[in-house]
């Protein structure tokens, strides 16, 4: 019997090691996020490649963001000129990668974030024709009932 015990543990422990490593310890893959925007937009077309360089992987819809915004249920009061959806949350405007990062990873019970408006500074909205500016500007963590309260201030 413990011949039997041992032989058996000898091919699970085989087994194990022949398991790809990869299989077992893969980093999860990227998140999907799909962004919709007008085809014109070039501030949305920065945002969207500051977060590709974080690593976020992208899918664009260049049909105008009021009828996903509406679909979504971000409401209209915290608009600006794209919308998106990432691991079930709705990203309104130039929101930084980090607090769409913290958001994926703390999970709160909310909507989404929202950057209302186009805050000069913001990402997207900080190329040089801007000359340096940097406007104060907050993230909105948008609560399902449409409320809000800040979730990170940019002064």
């Amino acid at each position: 019997m413990r011949m039997q015990t041992d032989v058996n543990r000898r091919r699970w422990l085989l087994a194990a090691m022949a398991m790809p490593a990869a299989g077992v310890w893969a980093a999860p893959p990227p998140p999907l996020m799909e962004v919709w925007k007008d085809p014109n937009c070039g501030c949305c077309k920065d945002w969207i490649a500051i977060v590709q360089q974080a690593g976020i992987t992208v899918r664009v819809f260049d049909t105008g963001n009021n009828g996903p915004r509406a679909k979504l249920g971000m409401p209209k009061k915290f608009g600006s000129c794209h919308t998106a959806r990432v691991g079930g949350y709705v990203i309104e405007g130039h929101v930084p990668v980090r607090e769409i990062q913290r958001l994926l990873r703390d999970k709160p019970s909310a909507l989404g974030l929202a950057v209302p408006g186009m805050p000069v500074g913001s990402p997207g909205m900080d190329g040089p024709v801007y000359g340096g500016r940097k406007d104060p500007y907050d993230v909105l963590l948008v609560k399902a009932d449409g409320g809000s309260t800040i979730y990170q201030s940019y002064p």
